[in-house]
């Protein structure tokens, strides 16, 4: 075990320290959770459905203790309602999504004496790592199908924000039977390491460089991963939208929760017919919002986070501003009472040289640039490592679902931005550097926790050596 630190975001102030699993801690929860899982999976799929509804309901009669420890983690408080709100009806989703699969069955087309069926089973015991931006709903996403599915989990979560495992934990000792099958092992990257060392698939959301260093160490042990990256997520404004909406959506999707979310829009492109006026709206809209200090019950924007994490932003905006870009609002990383926040900041004259149009910021930055065909807007758009998702808003449906098949990313929200958050029934991909693996979303969320086993089942005569008998 090792000693580390809890800092409060709003403050700076590091307010005492938690205990960190190491290896040792990490494998010997892995063999328990481990002998418990044969029995979990023999359950119907419905009886482990009933015990996630237990759950949703134990985490729901904890909210009080469990939003405390959020909002401290994170220094922010409506967006914590929400994320509970989504973490605890994700359990519920799955948990109602159907509790039977049916087999896979048929006859061979080669052979028309067998028969054979697929069997799912899962896997014994999965891995997820998760991220500081929103803690419980990211360690969660991808445990909840596991558990339906019937394989163990063991949750490392981001040590950014350490304070929610514990009436998580909580929550999870109200149902023994889940408990059984279920832990968290707080701590650094050690001990994610630790985690890929032990499971047998892996879940992990984070940024690139980390996931590299997962799916080495996953492809060592030949057990697969799934990856769930970074973005740079563009928007396209179409000549002739309108502006209301475009800007109501660029301002969201690139805002909410002080742009600390991967689906947030990191690039906005308007027809050069509009930019300015673009441009003048989002200014006075963003103008409108406010920081939550000092009272965390008041205004829009929580802090940042992470404090390297406000580093980066004043270095990308450093960075832009020196290589002529124009701050129209906001610009400036604040201090107050020892925590950093950043205001809704809009950015013009920006080009692909600067690294706030290539490199992914994850703060409250709306950098806007003009163009002059749809060809190039596609182009721009497309140019970028990272390719999770994408918007179009456009007065003409057709030519926004053309120019959204154009762009190369994983989901597109049309006539709207950030929609991936919200809408969990359609099955996307993170397409380039934003991710490896299998879509989280839609029914195969739940099937990539499973294995296939083929049963072949002979109803003829038994293929004997005579077949290979040589012909004189």
């Amino acid at each position: 075990m090792v000693a580390l630190p809890i800092r409060n975001p709003r403050t700076g102030a590091i307010e005492g320290t938690f205990a960190g699993a190491d290896a040792t801690l990490v494998r010997e929860r892995a063999n328990q959770l481990r002998l418990a899982q044969p029995a979990f999976a023999s359950l119907a799929m419905g009886d482990r459905a009933a015990l996630l509804l237990l759950w949703a309901e134990a985490l729901r009669k904890r909210h009080a203790a469990l939003l405390a420890a959020l909002c401290a983690d994170t220094g922010r408080h409506r967006v914590e309602e929400l994320e509970i709100q989504a973490a605890i009806g994700g359990i519920e989703r799955w948990a109602r999504s159907g509790t039977t699969l049916e087999p896979q069955s048929g006859r061979s087309r080669a052979l028309p004496s067998v028969r054979y069926v697929c069997e799912r089973v899962p896997y014994a015991l999965t891995g997820v790592i998760s991220p500081w931006n929103f803690p419980l709903l990211l360690s969660l996403i991808d445990a909840v199908p596991a558990l339906l599915a019937g394989s163990a989990v063991l949750i490392k979560p981001s040590e950014v924000t350490p304070r929610f495992v514990e009436p998580l934990r909580a929550s999870i000792l109200d149902v023994p039977a889940l408990a059984a099958v279920l832990d968290v092992m707080p701590g650094d990257g050690s001990t994610g390491a630790a985690v890929v060392d032990v499971a047998d698939i892996v879940c992990f959301t984070g940024s690139v460089a980390t996931g590299r260093k997962v799916a080495r160490a996953a492809a060592e042990r030949l057990v697969p991963v799934f990856l769930e990256l970074g973005g740079k997520d563009p928007l396209i404004v179409l000549p002739d939208s309108d502006l209301e909406r475009a800007t109501d959506a660029a301002l969201r999707a690139s805002v909410q929760a002080t742009g600390q979310a991967c689906q947030s829009i990191e690039r906005v492109y308007v027809h050069d017919s509009q930019h300015d006026a673009f441009v003048d709206l989002l200014v006075a809209k963003a103008q409108a919002l406010a920081l939550n200090t000092p009272n965390i019950r008041q205004g829009h924007l929580g802090p940042i986070i992470f404090d390297r994490q406000a580093e980066v932003i004043a270095a990308q905006l450093a960075d832009a501003i020196a290589r002529g870009a124009c701050v129209r609002t906001g610009g400036q990383v604040e201090t107050h009472e020892g925590g950093r926040w950043l205001r809704p900041t809009v950015l013009t004259d920006v080009t692909h040289q600067m690294t706030i149009m290539r490199e992914e910021t994850f703060g409250p930055i709306i950098p806007v640039m003009c163009y002059r065909s749809v060809d190039e807007a596609v182009a721009l758009a497309n140019d970028s490592e990272f390719g999770l998702s994408a918007a179009v808003i456009g007065p003409d449906l057709d030519l926004a679902l053309a120019v959204a098949s154009r762009i190369d990313v994983g989901a597109v929200s049309i006539n709207d931005a950030g929609l991936t958050s919200l809408v969990h029934d359609a099955e996307k991909q993170s397409f380039k550097h934003s991710g490896l693996g299998g879509s989280r979303m839609g029914p195969a969320g739940l099937d990539r926790f499973f294995r296939k086993k083929a049963i072949l089942i002979q109803e003829g005569p038994a293929l004997s050596m005579a077949m290979l008998a040589e012909s004189p």
